[in-house]
C-alpha cells in the first residue's frame, strides 16, 4: 500500500481500541521477572560459552605486541580472539567505529581481545593474563582546542544540512534593535541504560543467529553482514525485549560483532555482556557541543535574525551532532543562518542519543530565547507566541501539516499557573529555598518510513501480527495489538503481537521517534489486505463491510470473523510506503515544558518541585503508554540539566566516570510528580493512522526549562550544563 495523499476517514477513526489507555501487554512479564532479555536466554543455544572483552589501555596509538599464551592456558579457556586471528572485520553503514584494535588503537577501551571460556568468571580471570604492549601517540581529546580549526561538517544522510542561509543574517543582526549573543556548552553524555549491551551468538554453517539487544533490526542485519563480510540474508537477529536503548542500541555494537566472531571461532554458542566501563568508553554517546546563539529582534519583539553555530567532535569520518535542527523550524525570522562544525577527536564515537540534535540544540536556543525575552521586557511565553509561524521558516511555500505550538504554550501556562511567576529574579522564598519558574518550547521531527507486517487469522478468530519492530520499554507490543484489534474488529485479547525478529516483515524499528507511526501504518496496510480477503471469502463487498465485535457485517447480514478461516488460516502480508507528503508539508511534533525549582539559598542544592509537559504529536495511540514515554523523557531532561556529564581526562583521553557510581542520573528522590497532557489533534499528512512519535518530544526542551527556572529563582544565569552548584554558588543572592 502507498500513502500519497492526506488520509480521510478509515477504520482507525472508530477509536474503540486505538486511543484508549490500554495496559501494556508485557507489564505482567516485566513485573514478575519473566520477560526474557538478550543475555537471559538459557535454552536457545545449548553448551554456551562466555566471552569477556579486554579493552585498550591507551586512547591513541598502536599495539606492538600481544601475548595471549598464559590466558589460553588458563582453566576453562577455549580461545582468545585478537586482530591476528579474528579475520577481516569491516565497518557498518551507520557507525564508523572499528570493533577491534587491529593493531591501531582509535580510542580508549577499544577491544583488543576477547577471551572465550566455559564460565564468565574463567573468561574474566584469564583476560588479566593477557600482556599487551603499546606505542602511545598524541591524541585529540579537547573540543575547545579545535574551535578555530574545525571545518564545517560534511553533509550526511541524517541530520539535515550542515550549513543554511536565508536572507542576510549578518546585516540583520548588526542592525537589530535588541541582541543576544551567547555561547552554551552541553557536555558528553552517556545513555546509561539499565540493561547492558548483550548478545548470544550461534552459527549453523554460514548463517548466524543472535539474541541481542538492538533497536533497529534492518540496520542490524545490514551492518553485521557488512562487518563480518557475509550476506545480510545470512544474519538473523532476535530481540524480544530491550532494557533501555535511547539510541545507544540503534544498530551493531561490539557485543554483537565479537560474540559472532567468537562463536565462529570456537564453533559453539558464545554469550557476551559488556561491563559498564566498556559501555561508556567504547559504545556510542552524545558528544559534547559548544553552541553560539545569536538572536536579533525589533523592539516590538519580532525576531529579525536567528543564528546558530555549533561545534562537536567525533572519530574520523563520524557524524556531527545536528543541534541546529530545532532552530531551523521552531520560530519565525526572515534572516537566518545555521552552521555545524566537526572536529576530529580520539574519543569513543559520538552518535544518536535521546533526541539527537533537538535535545542539545534546544538546551542552547531556549535559554537564549529567555534571555531575549528579558531584554525586551516580555513574558517568555508571549515572546514565543509572537514569533510562531505556520509555515517552514526556511520555505514560506511549505506549510506545517499541523502546528498547535501556540496551543501547547497557552495550555501549559494556564495549567501550570504561569501567571503567578514573578518577573524579578531571586525574590520568591520558601524557608531556606529560593523558588523560581521556567519554561521552554519543544520540537522534534516526525519521520516515518516504510514498514511491513504479516497478519494471520486462525479458525478461532485470533489475529496474529508479525513484524520486526522492537520494544525498548515504549509499548510497541501494545500499540500493534491495538491497531490490529481496531482494524479487524476483535477484542485486544484476541490479538497476538510477535515482534523483534529479523525474519519478520521489515520496519525501521525503534529510533528517531519514527517507530510507532511507521509500524502502525504497516499493520494498517496488512490489516486492510486481510479485511479484503475475509470479505471475499464470506461473499461480502469489502468496501461496504464493517468489522465490529468479532463479527463481519454488511447490510443486514452478520457473520463471526472466525468463520472466514474455518477451512484454514488466512495469512497476508503488506507494507506501507510513503510518497512525498513530507516534502509538501513540514511535519513535526511540538510541545511546551514548565518547571518550578527550589534552590537552597545556603548550599545551592537544586530541587525540581513540579513539572508539566504539554505535547502535540498527532493522534495519541495509547495515552497511558504515551504518558509513560513523556515522563521518562522529562526525567532524562532533569538529568541532562542538573547532573549528567562524562568527564574527559584530557591527558590520557578517556571518560573518567565510566560507571553508574560516577556518572550521575536521576533517582526516585530527585523526581517529583510529573504531569503530562496531550493536545487533541490528528495529522492526516503523516499516515492513515494519523499518529506521530512522541517519546523524544518528552525530552526536548526540558533541560532549558529547568535552567530558566534556576535563573528565575536565583538571578544567576548558567550557560554550561549540567547546572552544578560550583557554577553559581558564589553568585547566589545574599542570605539574611
Amino acid at each position: 500500500m502507498k500513502f500519497e495523499t492526506p488520509a480521510g476517514q478509515n477504520p482507525i477513526d472508530q477509536l474503540r481500541i486505538v486511543g484508549q489507555p490500554v495496559d501494556r501487554f508485557e507489564a505482567r512479564l516485566k513485573t514478575t521477572g519473566t520477560a526474557t532479555y538478550a543475555y537471559e536466554y538459557h535454552d536457545v543455544a545449548p553448551n554456551v560459552a562466555y566471552g569477556y572483552i579486554l579493552g585498550a589501555g591507551i586512547a591513541k596509538g598502536r599495539i606492538t605486541s600481544i601475548d595471549t599464551r598464559r590466558a589460553e592456558a588458563a582453566p576453562g579457556v577455549l580461545a582468545v580472539v585478537t586482530y591476528r586471528n579474528a579475520g577481516p572485520l569491516g565497518v557498518g553503514n551507520f557507525y564508523v567505529q572499528r570493533m577491534l584494535a587491529a593493531p591501531d588503537v582509535d580510542h580508549y577501551h577499544q577491544p583488543v581481545a576477547v577471551v572465550i571460556a566455559e564460565t564468565f568468571e574463567q573468561a574474566r580471570a584469564a583476560s588479566s593474563l593477557i600482556r599487551v604492549d603499546y606505542v602511545r601517540t598524541e591524541g585529540q581529546f579537547d573540543l575547545e582546542a579545535q574551535l578555530d580549526s574545525a571545518p564545517v561538517a560534511q553533509q550526511q544522510p541524517f541530520g539535515g544540512p550542515t550549513e543554511t542561509q536565508v536572507g542576510d543574517f549578518d546585516q540583520a543582526f548588526a542592525n537589530a534593535d535588541i541582541k543576544v549573543d551567547e555561547t552554551y556548552t552541553v557536555p558528553d553524555q552517556a545513555h546509561a541504560m539499565m540493561e547492558p549491551h548483550a548478545t548470544i551468538a550461534t552459527w549453523e554453517g554460514d548463517r548466524v543467529t543472535c539474541w541481542t539487544s538492538i533497536q533497529q533490526m534492518n540496520w542490524g542485519t545490514r551492518d553485521l553482514g557488512l562487518i563480518l563480510g557475509i550476506p545480510r540474508e545470512n544474519v538473523r537477529l532476535i530481540s524480544s525485549f530491550i532494557g533501555g536503548g535511547f539510541g545507544g542500541k540503534g544498530t551493531v555494537q561490539i557485543d554483537l560483532v565479537l560474540a559472532a566472531v567468537a562463536a565462529r571461532m570456537v564453533r559453539r554458542p558464545v554469550k557476551i555482556a559488556l561491563q559498564r566501563s566498556l559501555m561508556f568508553n567504547t559504545t556510542i554517546h552524545r558528544p559534547k557541543t559548544i553552541q553560539r546563539i545569536r538572536l536579533g529582534a525589533s523592539r516590538d519583539g519580532k525576531l529579525t535574525a536567528v543564528g546558530h553555530e555549533s561545534w562537536s567532535g567525533n572519530l574520523a569520518g563520524g557524524r556531527t551532532e545536528p543541534t541546529t535542527l530545532s532552530t531551523r523550524a521552531l520560530y519565525a525570522g526572515p534572516n537566518r543562518m545555521t552552521r555545524v562544525r566537526l572536529a576530529t577527536l580520539d574519543l569513543a564515537e559520538g552518535n544518536a542519543m535521546r533526541a539527537p540534535g533537538e535535545a542539545p540544540g534546544l538546551m542552547a536556543l531556549e535559554i537564549a530565547m529567555d534571555e531575549m525575552a528579558e531584554k525586551l521586557g516580555m513574558d517568555p511565553v508571549e515572546f514565543r507566541i509572537l514569533n510562531d509561524t505556520q509555515v517552514d521558516p526556511e520555505n514560506a511555500d511549505r506549510p506545517f501539516s499541523s502546528r498547535p505550538f501556540v496551543e501547547c504554550l497557552r495550555t501549559g501556562a494556564e495549567r501550570f499557573g504561569w501567571s503567578a511567576r514573578k518577573v524579578q529574579t531571586g525574590k520568591v522564598r520558601d524557608g531556606h529555598w529560593l523558588v523560581g519558574m521556567g519554561m521552554a518550547g519543544a520540537i522534534r521531527g516526525a519521520p516515518i518510513s516504510k514498514a511491513g507486517a504479516r497478519v494471520r487469522l486462525d479458525r478461532h478468530g485470533v489475529v496474529t501480527v508479525e513484524t520486526d519492530m522492537t520494544d525498548l520499554g515504549t509499548g510497541s507490543y501494545t500499540i500493534v495489538q491495538q491497531t490490529a484489534a481496531e482494524m479487524m474488529g476483535v477484542p485486544i485479547h484476541r490479538v497476538v503481537a510477535k515482534l523483534g525478529d529479523s525474519i519478520f516483515p521489515e520496519t525501521p524499528g525503534s529510533g528517531g521517534q519514527q517507530g510507532a507511526p511507521s509500524v502502525t501504518a504497516g499493520v494498517f496496510a496488512a490489516c486492510m489486505k486481510l479485511r479484503e480477503e475475509v470479505a471475499q471469502r464470506l461473499g461480502f463487498n469489502a468496501a461496504n463491510t464493517e468489522f465490529i465485535a468479532g463479527e463481519v457485517r454488511s447490510g443486514d447480514r452478520s457473520v463471526p470473523i472466525a468463520s472466514a478461516s474455518a477451512d484454514g488460516d488466512i495469512v497476508v502480508e503488506d507494507s506501507m510506503e510513503f510518497g512525498d507528503l513530507s516534502k509538501q508539508f513540514a511535519i513535526q511534533t511540538f510541545g511546551s515544558h514548565f518547571v518550578e525549582v527550589g534552590v537552597n539559598a545556603f548550599t545551592g542544592e537544586i530541587r525540581v518541585r513540579r513539572m508539566l509537559a504539554v505535547c502535540a504529536a498527532g493522534r495519541i495511540l495509547n495515552p497511558k503508554t504515551a504518558r509513560s514515554q513523556v515522563i521518562g523523557g522529562m526525567t532524562m531532561g532533569i538529568g541532562a540539566a542538573l547532573m549528567e556529564e562524562m568527564a574527559v581526562d584530557k591527558r590520557f583521553g578517556f571518560f573518567v566516570n565510566h560507571d553508574l557510581a560516577g556518572y550521575e542520573v536521576p533517582i526516585h528522590a530527585d523526581i517529583p510528580h510529573l504531569d503530562a497532557v496531550f493536545i487533541d489533534e490528528v495529522d492526516p499528512a503523516i499516515s492513515p493512522v494519523k499518529a506521530k512519535g512522541v517519546g523524544e518530544l518528552g525530552l526536548t526542551g526540558v533541560a532549558p526549562a529547568v535552567a530558566n527556572a534556576v535563573y528565575n529563582a536565583t538571578g544567576v544565569r548558567v550557560r554550561q550544563y549540567p547546572i552544578t552548584l560550583d557554577k553559581f554558588l558564589d553568585r547566589l543572592p545574599a542570605t539574611i
